[in-house]
């Protein structure tokens, strides 16, 4: 692995910090005070800090080293996240973001910006409240840091403060190559590890190896809590340390060896008071790095260790029986970190595996073996279904074995597709995490106060739909914010909360995925809105129009409520761009607004854009596919409730109402007349637009799921067809556009965009 696949692999781990990192905030935000909360937000802070320093990112690296001195003031309670605090913590969280982007694709990062909130931060971590925190009531205030002493060749034990804290009577430069002469100190550091340590992979005799190069270092372990060997658990951890480190060095880097283990186990770092009551120590007698591979040959590293060592040692004849117990346990220690099976045959090995299989681990795959993966899959279920359709036809009897094994092949091949498919299968939070972002930065442009929520975040769908969905979401969001929702004053004058907001849900719904926006604003004025499209043409100054259908005028193309162009635009400013969007993922967005109390926007999605589970039907000698999900019923027509409406329109009854009939034929073309409905069956299908039609077809072949081939990229754009599919007997299928059939039998060309355009890049199928 070359040194660029390692940096991509930590701009990816970034993006999930930085996921974490707002997640955190966000909880916050909210009220949230779990203690672990803070501790995840510092870690992803942290984390990029680290890597971005190995890879010499030094703007990443300084920005995060602010913000991660700022968050150890929250999370050692020196620092309460206000409201006011947060929002600094959030917008730094914003401009860490932009860090990352410029390090990995290139460009900067508005330094005016970096540089302000730099000052921000800074002075949070002082005690420096920001303006407009304070309130009536008195607020905690921040304890500032102890301030340093000067240095100076010898320096007499501090005072501690009011805190307890004492403070640290010398300076250093974190990133300098000079250290500072000052008198050691010592520290007490009280060391249990967790079982959660070893699971990580972490390893307690490397981490006493890094401690020891922190100053001179002596040892107890405490064996008290080890079992006998029958009733020892190969994962636990039964072992705990108490350490005294003589260094020149700081509380905050005898802490930093600990960093990524910290969290997986009991530490207690502390000043020591005296050593003269301490438990006898046993000192270590020799040099830790002998862990490592290239110091393990080199004999005279253990041979060199300092005669004040050697007669510790021997002064320590009374604690020399608990030494060998305690290496000897210690090696235990280590093999039960490295391999749990040795130890399971003896004891507990069931919990154990169940143990492990409940970790849930990760691997990270490149999307094109998947896409490949999946192709080939989609591959196998045409075969399959080609296969099965031979021997359906070869064999009338249907008792053979050859059948019982094709019914579990399909059975097999239906599983596989869809644990393939889960492959795919991502949670939409990324997505929704990143609108926060947008819901931020607007608010602050137009000077209103909006919070976002979201519901649903870890619903999947496939990963093509998320990486399309950022789009249209964000436009949506962005006039929600800028014209759904009005400003404070406006807002308390209608007795309204002046904060504003925007809710984004996610769930599943019938084979798709359905996500809401929706706003507690002034909702959509409807006589504005018909007005702007009498005065642009769009619709007649007599149109009869319903409220829904008013509604929908804002996704005709170049309609516009905006009274200005500015960079964020009112409701409506390319709104057509959003349908178009939608549809082109095989989507439906509608919408319901009430004047006053706001608006939602529903988003139907397919959950995956490769597979489909569709009705075979024939019409006019062609076998076409209409997905099921647009389906709501079928049924046989009977005469009587068949009705002529105007000159070349039938409506037919169904349960008291009445429902336009759309002969698919003769909107395909493929006959010159219309066939009798009797003669056929008929769908009744939604359309994008909430109304219900009635598709005239043939006749129903039978249900099944499909591998969707795209047109365009094979052949080119067939109106009315949404894409196609190879069937079981070797034949192409064309799956039909139900939103642009809808659209046609309303009077519009059928040469239009279709709703769903099923291209090479979003079917990922060849």
């Amino acid at each position: 692995m070359d040194m660029n696949e390692i940096k991509e692999i930590f701009f990816q781990e970034c993006e999930e910090q930085l996921a974490e990192l707002e997640s955190g905030l966000l909880k916050l935000n909210d009220g949230d005070r779990d203690p672990e909360t803070v501790n995840a937000v510092f870690r992803a802070v942290h984390s990029i800090k680290g890597g971005a320093g190995a890879f010499g990112l030094d703007d990443l690296v300084s920005f995060a080293h602010v913000f991660e001195t700022t968050l150890d003031c929250v999370r050692s309670n020196k620092l309460e996240p206000s409201q006011d605090v947060l929002k600094v913590m959030l917008k730094s969280a914003d401009v860490l973001a932009d860090l990352v982007t410029a390090a990995r694709d290139g460009g900067g990062v508005d330094e005016g910006r970096s540089r302000g909130l730099v000052k921000e931060l800074e002075a949070l971590a002082r005690g420096e409240l920001p303006s407009g925190g304070a309130s009536d009531a008195p607020k905690p205030q921040a304890k500032p840091a102890p301030a340093p002493a000067a240095v100076a060749p010898t320096a007499a034990p501090a005072p501690t403060d009011d805190s307890g804290f004492q403070p640290i009577p010398f300076t250093f430069d974190e990133f300098g190559d000079e250290e500072a002469t000052i008198a050691p100190s010592s520290f007490e550091v009280i060391f249990k590890p967790r079982r959660e340590l070893y699971s990580k992979g972490n390893e307690a005799a490397l981490l006493l190896r890094d401690l020891s190069r922190v100053g001179e270092m002596s040892i107890n372990c405490d064996i008290d809590s080890l079992p006998l060997f029958e009733k020892m658990d190969p994962e636990a951890a039964y072992f705990s340390w108490t350490i005294n480190v003589k260094t020149t060095k700081s509380e905050q880097d005898i802490r930093s060896v600990f960093e990524f283990a910290e969290w997986d186990c009991d530490l207690d770092v502390r000043l020591a008071e005296s050593t003269d009551e301490d438990l006898p120590m046993i000192p270590v007698p020799f040099d830790l790095d002998f862990l490592n591979d290239d110091s393990a040959e080199d004999e005279s590293a253990v041979e060199n260790h300092s005669s004040e060592q050697a007669a510790a040692v021997a002064a320590a004849e009374t604690a020399s029986n608990v030494s060998k117990l305690a290496a000897a346990a210690a090696r235990v220690e280590k093999k039960e970190s490295q391999s749990a099976a040795a130890a399971a045959a003896a004891a507990a090995s069931a919990n154990a595996a169940n143990a492990a299989a409940g970790a849930g681990q990760t691997i990270r795959v490149d999307l094109d073996r998947v896409d490949r993966l999946i192709n080939l899959v989609g591959e196998l279920v045409i075969n399959q279904a080609m296969l099965s359709q031979s021997v359906i036809e070869n064999d009338t009897t249907g008792t053979s074995s050859i059948n019982m094994g094709l019914e579990e092949l399909q059975q097999l091949t239906r599983e596989i597709q869809d644990s393939v498919m889960a492959i795919r299968a991502q949670p939409v939070k990324p997505v929704f995490q990143r609108m926060s972002r947008i819901v931020r930065e607007v608010a602050d442009m137009v000077g209103k106060s909006i919070r976002l929520i979201t519901e649903g975040e870890n619903t999947e769908v496939d990963k093509t739909v998320i990486d399309k969905l950022a789009e249209p979401l964000t436009h949506m969001i962005r006039n929600a914010v800028d014209h759904g929702i009005e400003t404070p004053e406006k807002r308390e004058a209608a007795g309204k909360n002046p904060e504003g907001t925007v809710k984004l849900t996610a769930k599943h719904r019938s084979g798709r995925i359905l996500i809401e926006l929706q706003d507690d604003g002034a909702g959509i004025n409807r006589e504005r809105v018909r007005q702007k499209a009498i005065d642009n043409d769009l619709i007649p100054a007599d149109a009869n129009l319903t409220d829904e259908e008013i509604d929908n005028l804002i996704f005709m193309p170049g309609f516009s409520t905006a009274d200005k162009i500015s960079d964020i635009s009112g409701r409506g400013v390319g709104m057509d761009v959003v349908k178009r969007s939608i549809q082109a993922l095989g989507g439906r967005i509608s919408i319901s607004s009430r004047p006053g109390q706001g608006s939602t926007f529903t988003m139907s999605l397919p959950l995956t854009l490769a597979v489909l589970d569709g009705m075979v039907v024939t019409v006019a000698g062609q076998t076409l596919v209409v997905p099921l999900t647009a389906i709501v019923e079928t049924l046989q027509p009977e005469a009587a409730s068949i009705h002529s409406f105007g000159a070349n329109q039938r409506l037919i009854s169904i349960r008291n109402s009445f429902c336009p009939l759309v002969d698919v034929g003769r909107i395909l073309n493929f006959r010159s007349m219309q066939a009798n409905p009797v003669e056929g069956v008929a769908l009744l299908v939604e359309s994008e637009g909430g109304g219900q039609r009635a598709l005239m077809v043939d006749a129903i072949q039978g249900q099944r799921q499909v591998v969707i081939k795209s047109l365009e990229a094979n052949y080119t754009h067939v109106p009315g067809i949404a894409a196609a599919t190879i069937l079981g007997d070797g034949r192409v299928a064309l799956i039909l556009d139900v939103d642009a059939v809808v659209a046609a039998s309303r009077g519009q060309s059928l040469r239009g965009d279709g709703a769903l355009k099923s291209d090479m890049s979003l079917a990922a199928t060849g």
